[in-house]
């Protein structure tokens, strides 16, 4: 693995610290008047999702990790676990639930995500940052409550529940924010 110091840090560089990954969130170079110059990081454990932050001095080596990212498309559900086909070589993959973390509960038949790997570990599935789906159940709104910003929940196809609000019913189709699981517009 290449070592790179703490001067070549950027933001979304992988680490490998102490026998995990972690992710670069944040980093601010600090050259105080008095002693040494320092870098300030935020890091973000890329299994558990843990963000700390953590100091080193100016200059330390570190340990870049290697993420290979490839495009995979999402095909079914194998019992608990996310079937992906790798869009070169058509191999196909279980994935389980743990590795796709939240984004499990955006995952429709056909989607196509970037699948990181390190080794021949996953650490992680990007998705794109809005999904279209449907309201598979959701109660009418009442008739006459017209509160500005009134909500209800709503299951989507895939089984997670967002609040939406009262004009959307069951069978409509809706954009919905990936990264905060919120209802954006209706389609």
């Amino acid at each position: 693995m290449p070592a790179i110091t703490t001067n070549d840090l950027k933001t979304g560089i992988t680490l490998e610290l102490d026998n995990g990954l972690f992710q670069v969130i944040e980093f601010q170079h600090v050259k105080p008047g008095k002693g040494g110059a320092f870098v300030r990081t935020k890091l973000r454990n890329v299994r558990t999702g843990n963000v700390f932050d953590r100091t080193f001095n100016a200059g330390v080596r570190v340990e870049q990790a290697i993420i290979n990212r490839e495009e995979m498309q999402f095909l079914y559900r194998d019992g608990a676990d996310f079937v992906f086909m790798n869009n070169e070589s058509y191999e196909q993959m279980n994935v389980p639930p743990a590795a796709l973390g939240e984004v499990a509960d955006f995952m429709i038949e056909g989607m196509v995500a970037q699948v990181a790997f390190y080794g021949d570990d996953i650490i992680g599935v990007e998705i794109p940052a809005s999904v279209e789906l449907t309201i598979a159940e959701t109660e009418p709104g009442v008739q006459g409550d017209r509160v500005s910003g009134a909500r209800k929940p709503a299951t989507l196809e895939t089984g997670r529940v967002v609040q939406v609000p009262l004009f959307v019913e069951t069978g409509d189709r809706i954009k919905v924010d990936t990264r905060t699981g919120e209802y954006m517009t209706r389609v």
